[in-house]
């Protein structure tokens, strides 16, 4: 099953509060929404995807937690990018001053900033295309370093600001550089 892109601008143009209230009335579907302001409802993933984001996930909680440089955040966590999009990054990291200066009532809605570094995990049902452009759009409202994983053909997109984007092929590490300084994935779990 594929993402569904709904555009409803012609009936109704949902402001922020609107499409926060959708999701919480709608908790079992997981919706994003881009700059134009068009729905995407998201499937759920599939057994590999979800045990190849759990893996990271907790590679990357585990390290935060012994640096304690910032905010590690799982896909059901949505953000309200500068452009006005609303994502929900298959893993996301915020660094701890950018987090610090959110209110108590922005750390419970949709996080009003881009992250940090993000990664998306290629799902079988998911487009390539849409999920490099989505990316770029990260890139675009300041996020610093992203990951790609496309477990099919084994690489990684490696994506920086003011950088061309970097192809690894089947890399059995990957380095969060200087945004996640010290940081290592191990990426044999992911390629199973």
């Amino acid at each position: 099953m594929t993402s569904l892109t709904l555009n409803l601008n012609s009936i109704i143009k949902l402001t922020s509060e609107q499409f926060y209230q959708l999701c919480e009335t709608n908790p079992e579907l997981k919706l994003e929404r881009n700059a134009q302001g068009e729905l995407i409802v998201m499937p759920p993933t599939g057994g590999e995807t979800g045990r190849s984001n759990s893996s990271i996930n907790a590679q990357i909680w585990f390290w935060n937690e012994q640096k304690q440089l910032g905010e590690v955040f799982d896909s059901s966590t949505g953000f309200t990018l500068p452009s006005g999009a609303e994502r929900s990054p298959d893993v996301s990291w915020v660094e701890k001053s950018r987090w610090d200066g959110l209110t108590k009532e922005q750390k419970e809605r949709f996080i009003p900033l881009c992250p940090d570094f993000v990664i998306e995990i290629m799902s079988p049902s998911d487009n390539l295309k849409k999920l490099q452009n989505k990316m770029q759009e990260y890139l675009e409202n300041g996020c610093r370093l992203g990951w790609l994983i496309n477990r099919k053909k084994q690489e990684v997109e490696i994506y920086r600001q003011g950088k061309e984007v970097e192809i690894l092929k089947l890399p059995q590490t990957i380095s969060g550089e200087d945004v996640l300084p010290g940081f290592v994935l191990n990426m044999q779990k992911i390629w199973g």
